[in-house]
């Protein structure tokens, strides 16, 4: 699926108007979050992410923020 999408002023931002068929591809609906995520070749993501797996990912991020130096270290 291809869409080209218009960048709308909406108050002081800048939105997006989801499509029918976009918000369907997401399995989401007018008042679920989504979740942008940029990738390594510089592309975002979007994903429509359960409550669990955002708190799993919050939980991730803790653990490495505290373990950085010994993760590091296990990389080597």
């Amino acid at each position: 699926m291809v869409l080209e999408l218009k960048l709308r002023k909406i108050g002081n931002s800048v939105g997006v108007i989801l499509p029918k068929e976009a918000l369907s591809h997401l399995q989401a609906d007018e008042g679920d979050s989504i979740t942008v995520t940029d990738a390594a070749d510089g592309r975002l993501t979007l994903s429509n992410q359960k409550p669990a797996v955002s708190e799993q990912l919050r939980i991730a991020q803790d653990i490495m923020r505290r373990y950085h130096n010994t993760l590091r270290e296990l990389a080597k």
